[in-house]
């Protein structure tokens, strides 16, 4: 469909506003005065949620609370769309990680505040672990892209004039292995991710991390981190102190950094999840009989707020268990939610669609004020993240709509993303299931050895006919694609190299296998030259698609990352060339890792680079 233009005048317009419709302008027909489109007239309610769009001929309507909701009603007039919705929420927002190898260009992130403000978002925050300059740390963001003072201020104003909170999301106790591998920081680790409580070089260190992002962004409110600090006072403090219970190590060292924000005058915001793993005896965040003692309940400082990650649940009631569980702690949870891009080539709607719907229907019922969806980029950050806009506009509809309205959803995306929405849930098959007890991974497939064929033989454990299953909805996936290629259709034609370059993959290992049980001189001959060219060629593509998406959005520092792997998995196939040139002259009289026997136990591999493409060394 057509995008409407949108014209506002100065002088009936709220001021409010003035600075968002301007930076909409950037990208989209946004324009003071009055000309060809629609004209639009905005009316503050002074009613909690209310986004209301009336739109008649050429005038339209947009009755409204905050600016975000504002900015939403803007995409709605754009899109043709009149609604009247209230969103049960203060803060609906995500958090983007910029810390798994890919930092994300400032030019991208304002084009992203932008997607996000005509979706009705308010808040958004960026996950750095070491990912930012300070001052005399010369090793911390070290190659890493990490961001500078000037950029999050520019950033920062830009949100704002879009009604958008940034928000830093930090960490100040665990999940620092970027900084602490390196010898400069040796007297702050405890254990190879977390640092060392109590030492004084830890919060100096962490007073300038405060300190920075006081100045960068103009939010009191700041996420302080502490998850999945497993092996807290366990490494090095055991050494210098002995044994400590870890909630007291733990809450000791939360007051400590809560009274660095005081200084500068911070909110700080934790995960949740160690107070309730250090409760049980297997360190589980969602185990109904973990126990948190009374004194360390008191311990925890009342002005922290207490931040509820859950992205894999399915149904409300356990959402609502949780909620009541952090109350029961004292404190109103603020509710994590995923829009899920970790260990995926492709953002995945269908787990989208399983979680997200039960967690805010959780969240309305029970009367939470503030949301927000995560997407991680564990494993390496090799999704295509702006495939996520589209998990994050259904996750919009949601919140403002209560339902999921296919069309509606099509239309406010075409015009927000310039793509089709159903093309990019249908890209979301890379995740297939093929009949398994859980769903292929794309990620698991490209990364997967070509001479090991570890993901294979683990996903053919549990169907000895996956392989052919999976070729076939592979190329009918790649096709419905393809046909949704031209004007509109966004990074889709990364989708249809990520198909390929799997096809490719699994027809080589299957010709490859039946060979060489069989002893196929001819066709291992075949294999040796014609064969090993097409599916390195197919790889090289994907490689230089990834590079370009690369590229374009985030910071070049982390690619080296993935190039590495990816030009390791072209190597390895040119090893299977020498492997068979070796067997067919007599050199070696067979392959043996082509002979190693299937585990016939399905393992459950994770998606990992590390654990499906180099079983002998980690790197």
């Amino acid at each position: 469909m057509s995008i409407n233009n949108v014209y506002w005048k100065a002088d009936n317009t709220p001021q409010e506003l003035h600075s968002m419709l301007s930076a909409l302008a950037d990208e989209y027909p946004v324009s003071e005065g009055t000309g060809k489109g629609v004209n639009i007239t905005f009316i503050p309610t002074g009613k909690a949620g209310t986004c209301a769009v009336e739109i008649n001929g050429n005038s339209a309507t947009v009755s409204y609370n905050q600016v975000c909701q504002a900015a939403r009603g803007v995409g709605a007039v754009m899109a043709g769309i009149a609604a009247d919705e209230k969103i049960a929420y203060k803060t609906l927002g995500i958090m983007l990680d910029c810390s798994r190898n890919a930092v994300m260009k400032v030019s991208h992130l304002k084009k992203w505040l932008r997607r996000l403000a005509l979706m009705g978002y308010n808040m958004a925050q960026l996950y750095t672990e070491d990912t930012y300059k300070l001052p005399d740390e010369p090793f911390f963001g070290y190659l890493r892209g990490a961001y500078t003072m000037d950029e999050m201020k520019e950033v920062d104003a830009y949100a704002t004039t879009l009604g958008i909170e940034m928000i830093a999301c930090i960490q100040t106790l665990g999940h620092l292995q970027q900084i602490l591998e390196w010898s400069y920081y040796s007297d702050l680790r405890d254990s190879i991710r977390v640092m060392m409580v109590d030492e004084s070089k830890t919060y100096k260190l962490i007073d300038k991390m405060l300190a920075f992002w006081s100045e960068a962004f103009s939010s009191r409110r700041i996420h302080i981190g502490m998850d999945e600090t497993h092996d807290l006072g366990r490494g090095s403090f055991m050494d210098k102190f002995g044994y400590e219970r870890s909630f007291d190590i733990f809450n000791r060292h939360l007051n400590k950094v809560n009274n660095i924000c005081t200084k500068y005058k911070l909110n700080p915001m934790i995960w949740s999840d160690m107070y309730f793993r250090m409760g049980n005896d297997t360190n589980e965040y969602y185990r109904e009989d973990t126990v948190i003692p009374d004194d360390v309940k008191a311990a925890i400082p009342p002005n922290v707020a207490l931040v509820y990650w859950n992205y894999n649940h399915k149904d409300p009631d356990s959402f609502r268990d949780w909620i009541k569980r952090h109350r029961a702690l004292g404190f109103e949870p603020i509710m994590g939610s995923g829009v899920q891009t970790w260990r995926r080539m492709w953002y995945d709607p269908k787990a989208v669609r399983a979680t997200v719907r039960p967690c805010l229907d959780a969240c309305a019922t029970e009367k939470l004020d503030e949301v927000f969806f995560t997407l991680w980029g564990d494993d390496g950050a090799y999704c295509e993240f702006d495939s996520a806009l589209a998990g994050l506009c259904y996750a919009a509809e949601l919140a403002y709509r209560s339902e999921e309205n296919i069309d509606i959803l099509e239309q406010r995306f075409r015009v927000i993303c310039d793509a089709s929405y159903a093309a990019y849930v249908r890209a979301g098959d890379l995740q297939l299931s093929a009949g398994l007890q859980e769903d292929i991974s794309a990620a698991n497939l490209l990364w997967d050895d070509p001479l090991y064929g570890i993901v294979e033989k683990d996903y053919k454990c549990q169907d000895c006919n996956v392989i052919p299953k999976l070729l076939s909805g592979y190329k009918v996936l790649k096709c419905d694609l393809e046909s949704n290629l031209g004007v509109g259709s966004g990074n889709l034609i990364h989708a249809v190299r990520i198909a390929d370059a799997i096809i490719a993959k699994l027809e080589f290992r299957e010709e490859l296998l039946n060979a060489y049980s069989a002893n196929d001189i001819s066709v291992l001959n075949n294999i040796r030259g014609e064969a090993v060219a097409n599916v390195i060629e197919k790889v090289q593509i994907f490689h230089d698609s990834l590079r370009e998406q690369w590229m374009l959005r985030n910071k070049p520092f982390g690619f080296e990352s993935l190039q590495l792997r990816l030009n390791g998995l072209i190597g390895r196939y040119k090893e299977i060339a020498t492997r068979l040139g070796e067997l067919l002259d007599g050199t070696i009289e067979s392959i043996p890792e082509l002979d190693e026997v299937i585990i016939t136990e399905h393992t459950g591999i994770i998606v990992s680079y590390q654990v499906v493409a180099v079983p002998s060394f980690i790197i």
